[in-house]
């Protein structure tokens, strides 16, 4: 079998991130499945039937002798209030992004600025230790491909938490780390008494640092409002709502296992220093008859599979023993054996099935499988502590955990107490931003992104454009299968489906789910802060561990691009000079016919579909528009500019700069023409800005964007510059699967 067999001969999007990302020097896909199986015959058939692959790092370095690690999650846990464990810290995340690993680290113990220091000094706060850490993790470099990935968290009731939810949106400042909000119950009914009553609550904090005991109010609805601002302008900070994040898993009674914080998207809540390798199950694969009334979960596959998931898995802490860049990740990983099997391509099997996304039809379906994977997920455990031990550090208060009583009965829990777990921790669902786009699926428990774009492509057809439509996999497929261009309205986007439904979803899986839950709930532009504020409090009351949000339109992107970068920077990426971004296919296009002196020009411009800036122009002449060589030169240099970073602002000042044209000047007297402008570069330049104001409108974006500023695409992809899509609690690209989690 060769990778064109098992990816699709002109499938050149998944054969380019498998070269990328997973092949090794020019290794065969033959030689990459050895390596990647190790002889396990169960693991290379399930890897070629697409049911099951492991996390990125593994299909990365499994079985060569490098010093990547095979494990994507690790936790720095709280830091505590004092200098040399804050320089212990970032070394230790360097250490560990080093080895392809991501870090996560709670700033709650830090002392807020203007606390004592001894008796003459006072603190300057989070702020600058939180720049120490940005700056190792963008300093960083994980093999050459990538830079670091790094969560960072604080209670909401410590006296810099305004701080550090506003981080984020001073451009420049903080752009290379996650951020969440650590919310406890206390904090959350305050915050719910005020949405049901009126009535503002407040809480007196007393806290001590190193001897200076500091005391301060804290009112949970202003905080929750300062969240609920930044999360509609910005889309920062994530929730963690603690008391669930932190009790409801296997370790729950486990006093020596203290959940401090997670992994950088937010699917592994872990002790300090903890470590936990992942591997995912592809849902969609495991259907059968798939878009018929016959359509149905084939459940012994399944149960098979989480047998082999398992199994893979825990022999994979195993092989990374050495790999582990600090001797506390060794030493927590052996002595625990955390582990995460999730899923990918859910919202493809529920099309497959025929269910909408979110409905009662969905919910019911979710509810069943997450559980029997759950309860396989121990069953399989157990077998391998049968075989092998527990896990070291074993206790059987794991079987006292609210999880498992859920699960099991009280005569199943006495058989398993038998042999006792492998592991202490079991489920998690990730993004699996770049397995999912691999394999053509939908990422994690997503829904997919949009079901069609429109593809366009320059002089296809006589010197015209050609436009294609361009579907998800499983609406293809649909076509193909039943001989139609029609979808049924249970093929949804991301846009398609309500903020209610998409919680509800992620509650239900959480139910069955040990750890945590990596999920976006994305919402319109439209949404309000209400919305948002609603939205939260249904995750919380409905028993989510954390969610993250994205509105449609927020200026999310923009955060990632600095005030004061050069004129030719269009991206995050920063251009050279010289430099020239490439044009994405899926633009939006507007046209307007002008009438000038010579007679009439048709002007097409093109806009990128996230910010809506001009990328590309072609002008062309009516039967008596003057010069064609003309035209066609003035579009090249225009869009030259457009792609050089440029904005729309300074090229209508320089086409409008070009002075007047008396043969424009007659025709605008004596045929009333309606052209803004008194020569040809002027009335293009104004129609390209009406264009570019209808498309602004179009997406949502009332404000104009401020002169002389380079122009702003969005963040884009460090490898082929295409425009980054917000889904799971990362970014992602679907052109070459790059992603800035994994």
């Amino acid at each position: 079998m060769t990778v064109k067999d098992w990816l699709g001969e002109n499938n050149q999007l998944a054969q380019d991130i498998w070269q990328r990302k997973y092949r090794h020097n020019n290794e065969s896909f033959e030689e990459w499945l050895d390596r990647v199986s190790a002889g396990d015959n169960e693991l290379r058939k399930l890897i070629i039937e697409k049911k099951f692959l492991m996390g990125g790092r593994t299909l990365a370095n499994r079985g060569l002798n490098n010093t990547g690690s095979l494990f994507n999650c690790y936790s720095r846990g709280y830091i505590e209030d004092d200098y040399y464990d804050i320089m212990d810290a970032a070394k230790d995340i360097g250490i560990t992004f080093k080895a392809q690993g991501g870090q996560g680290i709670s700033l709650t113990k830090l002392r807020p600025k203007g606390t004592p220091i001894k008796t003459e000094y006072y603190s300057d706060g989070i702020v600058p230790f939180i720049k120490i850490f940005n700056e190792v993790t963008a300093g960083t470099s994980q093999g050459g491909a990538r830079k670091g990935a790094l969560m960072l968290s604080i209670d909401a009731r410590h006296k810099e938490a305004e701080t550090f939810i506003k981080i984020k949106s001073k451009e420049g400042e903080i752009e290379k780390a996650n951020l969440s909000l650590e919310l406890d119950d206390e904090f959350m009914r305050a915050v719910e008494k005020y949405y049901d009553t009126g009535e503002v609550v407040v809480l007196h904090e007393k806290r001590n640092y190193s001897g200076h005991e500091i005391e301060y109010d804290v009112t949970p609805i202003e905080i929750f409002k300062m969240l609920v601002d930044n999360c509609y302008d910005w889309a920062d900070p994530a929730c963690l709502f603690t008391n669930k994040f932190r009790n409801y898993n296997l370790m729950q009674f486990d006093e020596d296992y203290e959940i401090e914080t997670c992994n950088p998207c937010g699917e592994q809540p872990l002790p300090k220093h903890g470590a936990c390798c992942l591997s995912s199950l592809n849902l969609s694969e495991f259907i059968v008859n798939p878009y018929t009334p016959q359509a149905h979960l084939n459940t012994a596959d399944l149960l098979s599979a989480i047998d082999v998931g398992i199994k893979t898995l825990d022999k994979l802490i195993d092989e990374n023993y050495n790999r582990h860049p600090l001797q506390q990740q060794r030493d927590m990983s052996y002595n625990y054996r955390n582990i995460g099997l999730g899923i990918f391509g859910y919202a493809t099997a529920l099309m497959k099935l025929g269910f909408r996304y979110g409905s009662p039809e969905a919910i019911e379906f979710t509810d069943d499988v997450f559980s029997l994977i759950f309860r396989r997920a121990v069953l399989a455990s157990n077998e391998l502590a049968k075989e092998f031990g527990p896990y070291p550090k074993y206790k059987e208060e794991i079987f006292d955990s609210d999880i498992i009583k859920f699960h099991f009965s009280p005569d199943e829990i006495t058989k398993l107490k038998e042999y006792g777990l492998r592991n202490c921790s079991l489920v998690s669902i990730a993004p699996t931003g770049s397995l999912a786009t691999l394999l053509g699926e939908s990422g994690g428990c997503e829904p997919e992104f949009a079901l069609k774009y429109t593809r366009r492509t320059v002089g296809m057809t006589d010197g015209e454009d050609a436009y294609y439509d361009v579907y998800c996999k499983a609406a293809r497929e649909y076509m193909e299968i039943n001989n139609t261009k029609e979808l049924p309205d249970y093929f949804v986007g991301s846009a398609d489906i309500s903020w209610q439904s998409r919680v509800l979803t992620q509650a239900v899986m959480q139910k069955h789910v040990d750890t945590a839950i990596s999920s976006t709930v994305n919402m319109p532009n439209s949404a309000t802060k209400d919305d948002i504020a609603h939205m939260y409090l249904l995750a919380w009351s409905s028993g989510c561990k954390g969610i993250t949000m994205f509105r449609d339109g927020c200026k999310r992107l923009g955060i990632l691009t600095t005030e004061n970068k050069k004129e030719e920077e269009i991206s995050h990426k920063e251009l050279k000079r010289g430099e020239i971004m490439k044009c994405a296919d899926d633009l939006i296009g507007k046209k307007r016919k002008i009438i000038n002196g010579c007679g009439s020009t048709h002007v097409l411009g093109f806009f990128e579909p996230v910010y809506g800036d001009l990328v590309e122009v072609f002008f062309t002449k009516g039967s008596l528009g003057g010069c064609s060589n003309y035209m066609v030169g003035l579009s090249r240099m225009v869009s030259l500019a457009c792609r050089a970073g440029v904005s729309i602002n300074d090229i209508q000042d320089q086409l409008n700069s070009t002075g007047a044209c008396p043969s424009y000047a007659i025709r605008t007297a004596t045929k009333h023409d309606t052209s803004k402008g008194a020569c040809c570069p002027m009335a293009i330049g104004n129609a390209l800005m009406d264009m570019w104001k209808e498309v602004q409108e179009e997406l949502g974006y009332l404000e104009e964007p401020k002169k002389k500023k380079s122009q702003k695409f969005g963040e884009r992809c460090p490898e082929c510059g295409a425009v980054l899509e917000h889904s799971g609690g990362c970014d992602i690209c679907k052109e070459c699967g790059y992603s800035h989690c994994n």
